[in-house]
């Protein structure tokens, strides 16, 4: 079964993305023409989810070359602009670096550009599916299961990593239930997971982000399923800030936590994750919940995007290659190996 939206498209030239800020209040799109607007939707989290960006980024660098014709410093420039948007997610750094030595290996053509991009985009998808499969394995019947933030269609090409291995789990009929945290500040949780899962007809249960060490503690939860933002050869994750926390909840109380991203999500030149770059967001992204002033507008604020679990609290990482398990750092060589890298 495939979701009725995708969250990017490209379509006449245009960069279509659904606003993401938006939902669930209001299903609308943004048209991206230039890679300085898919730029600016990475960065405004127009669009946001590694493989997403990674997308998106993709026909942002297509946009690049047909917006610099034949001037290759400014094609250069601007997909670098596009590598910067943001800084911990390795699947944009990935992508526009596979756009990149395409153009070059192309000589620079347009349409084999274009047709990269797609590739990428169909890649992905093809790839969701493939660790919904794989993923199912770790789900009991009747299983409860812990997801936070959002990794599911609106964070991919299409389907979804964590949120696509607990719909597959769904549609096989094996009477899941699942507690989705609202993930502060932005309420990724709240605002895109919950809608999603209501949309696939899954029982749901939204939580603070807060309640949840209640439930691991009280044995209500079976396992936790969440996505990944970068991985480190040694299997350190960065994910959505709050990540960290129920790891070592879980590892606590024995409730298996699980990763799910593609392998395009490892950083294969990266080691440990205390050298992976976390983005601090605007500090009114906790001051203010839209135009409502929560807090004092000048008090102090850490704003972390991101944070590192580390691979000790890990029970397994689910990869379209498979499940990776613990010891992390020869099991992610070997598929370095395997992929020639």
């Amino acid at each position: 079964m495939e979701e009725n939206f995708k969250a990017l498209e490209f379509i006449d030239g245009c960069l279509r993305l659904i606003d993401q800020r938006k939902l669930p209040a209001e299903f609308i799109y943004k048209d991206c023409r230039t890679s300085g607007e898919v730029a600016d939707a990475i960065k405004t989290m127009i669009v946001r989810g590694a493989p997403a960006i990674g997308g998106a980024a993709a026909y942002g660098v297509y946009l690049a070359l047909l917006e610099s014709e034949d001037n290759r410093e400014l094609f250069k420039k601007l997909s670098a602009d596009l590598r910067k948007a943001r800084p911990t997610a390795v699947n944009l750094m990935w992508a526009v670096d596979r756009m990149m030595r395409k153009a070059e290996e192309s000589g620079y053509d347009k349409e084999a550009l274009l047709n990269e991009a797609d590739t990428i985009v169909k890649e992905d998808r093809e790839i969701n599916h493939r660790i919904s499969e794989i993923g199912i394995s770790v789900i009991r019947r009747g299983d409860t299961i812990l997801t936070h933030c959002n990794a599911g269609a609106l964070a991919t090409c299409g389907w979804g990593t964590a949120l696509g291995v607990i719909k597959e789990a769904h549609f096989k009929g094996m009477g899941i239930q699942v507690y989705a945290d609202e993930t502060r500040p932005l309420l990724q949780g709240a605002r895109l997971t919950a809608w999603e899962l209501a949309r696939a007809g899954i029982p749901t249960t939204l939580i603070p982000d807060s309640a949840a060490a209640t439930l691991i503690k009280n044995g209500k939860i079976d396992a936790i399923i969440l996505g990944a933002d970068r991985i480190t050869t040694d299997g350190d994750v960065a994910n959505k800030v709050g990540t960290f926390p129920l790891s070592v909840i879980a590892k606590e109380y024995g409730v298996p936590f699980y990763s799910v991203a593609p392998t395009s999500t490892i950083d294969f030149s990266m080691k440990e994750g205390k050298d992976i770059p976390i983005e601090e967001r605007n500090p009114d992204e906790v001051r203010k919940m839209g135009e409502i002033q929560l807090a004092p507008a000048d008090i102090h604020v850490f704003n972390p995007s991101f944070d590192i679990t580390p691979h000790q609290n890990i029970t397994g990482i689910i990869t379209e290659e498979g499940i990776i398990y613990p010891p992390f750092d020869k099991n992610i060589e070997r598929i370095k190996k395997e992929k020639g890298l």
